[in-house]
């Protein structure tokens, strides 16, 4: 874990190289991805069958490759009651936080007589892809889908592997209350392929949104033009804002919850206390004897975390900006006064009791965003990424006497002779 401090000769150099690290993307995967890519839009189905074996150790004919309905309610009854009622908590409250942010149509007539508007519809189909790996998370299920719902996407196609035939019951349970029940147990590079082009018994869809793997990632990257993404999410991070009133352990696990999702993740602390950050650092060390994923979490903090001292408020606010986090906590006595001064983050956690754990789960902004710096250019996943504008414009021989002469002298000036003739052979 690295220690910068803002005084130091060296801290600009040693902030750069932290700042460098964010980012960066293996190229290994680039022709294997390729190459399954070629396979897929080449045969289809027998090339998703061959994948799914030889990835997920899972053989299976191809009018097997969609979970039947009867498949899916097998496992998502085998979610507990209180389980069920805390994904049923989580989606209402998504849902809710999603209606909100519905747009509405523009539709008015100018001072020259035309009539313009902007209607907003829908995409017709997304592709879901659900991580079935190290982990599984329905919680991705709830962000993905509801979005989509709200937006009014009438088709929604899952892909989620199950290595050795295990379906994840709590997925299942997510997918049931989003209303997904087309839903293929494939996953990978292969899964991505499928939803982008298309196979004998997977229908092609509009977009791909979720996260993955090096490989999922990747053939997002390839796939990106022929359909629509998301993103290209990296490993996940978080930016600690944090002052010395805090429980310096609440902190450490706080910068933990991120260190843990894998070895590749960033956790970072900015406080202008040097005591609370040698005592937060400390908590780190006590709470990895005894964390289950201490492993990845250890690797992760040493590796990639870093522990920043700053002079004030405008230092801490800057060096937040050049990270441009996905995730920023703001753990100060005025969290909404320094967010103020905040002009990239994915998403902000204000106030000493609300950890970055509440947006993943239960808060109801949208958890899927930009990571490696992108959130200087980007944002969270919302229902404006299901949806489309289409500009209208509207007007008789009179409105384009107005308008038209001038149109006609720019398309002239641009050598388009049709263009102008279109405009002034209207106006005779």
């Amino acid at each position: 874990m690295r220690r910068l401090d803002t005084q130091s000769p060296d801290f600009s150099e040693s902030l750069k190289a932290v700042l460098a690290e964010r980012g960066q993307q293996s190229g290994s995967v680039v022709e294997p991805v390729r190459a399954i890519l070629a396979d897929i839009r080449e045969r289809g189905d027998d090339a998703l069958c061959e994948y799914t074996e030889r990835f997920d150790r899972l053989a299976l004919p191809a009018d097997k490759l969609r979970l039947s309905a009867a498949e899916v309610d097998e496992a998502a009854a085998k979610v507990s009651p209180e389980t069920h009622e805390a994904l049923a908590l989580a989606a209402k409250r998504i849902r809710s936080f999603h209606e909100a942010q519905l747009p509405k149509d523009i539709d008015y007539t100018d001072e020259d007589g035309l009539r313009l508007g902007m209607r907003w519809t829908s995409l017709d189909a997304v592709g879901l892809y659900v991580p079935g790996g190290k982990a599984a998370y329905p919680s991705s299920v709830l962000m993905n889908a509801l979005p989509a719902r709200v937006a009014g996407v009438s088709r929604l196609a899952m892909c989620v592997p199950t290595p050795d035939g295990v379906i994840n019951p709590l997925v299942m349970a997510a997918a049931k209350l989003c209303g997904v029940d087309e839903i293929y147990r494939v996953g990978g590079a292969q899964a991505v392929g499928a939803l982008a082009f298309g196979t004998q018994r997977i229908a092609p869809v509009d977009r791909i949104v979720g996260p993955g793997n090096a490989f999922v990632a990747e053939a997002k990257r390839q796939v990106f033009g022929h359909v629509g993404i998301d993103s290209i999410a990296g490993p996940s991070e978080v930016v600690v804002v944090a002052d010395g009133a805090n429980d310096p352990r609440l902190v450490a696990i706080d910068l933990l919850a991120q260190a843990e999702h894998d070895e590749q993740a960033q956790s970072v602390l900015i406080t202008q206390d040097p005591a609370f950050a040698e005592a937060v650092s400390a908590a780190v060390e006590r709470e990895l004897e005894t964390l289950p994923r201490a492993e990845i979490a250890r690797k992760s903090w040493r590796d990639c975390g870093a522990v920043i001292t700053v002079q004030n408020d405008d230092e801490a606010a800057e060096i937040v900006n050049l990270f441009a986090p996905e995730h920023l906590e703001v753990m100060v006595e005025n969290p909404r006064a320094f967010s103020a001064k905040v002009r990239h983050a994915g998403a902000i956690f204000m106030g000493r009791f609300c950890p970055e754990a509440v947006g993943d789960y239960v808060g109801g902004p949208n958890h899927v965003l930009p990571t490696s710096r992108t959130a200087r250019f980007a944002s969270g996943l919302s229902v404006y990424d299901f949806l489309k504008r289409t500009t209208t414009i509207e007007t008789d021989l009179e409105g384009l006497k107005k308008v038209g002469p001038a149109g006609a002298r720019l398309a002239r000036e641009e050598g388009l002779d049709a263009h102008a003739m279109s405009l002034s052979e209207r106006l005779k």
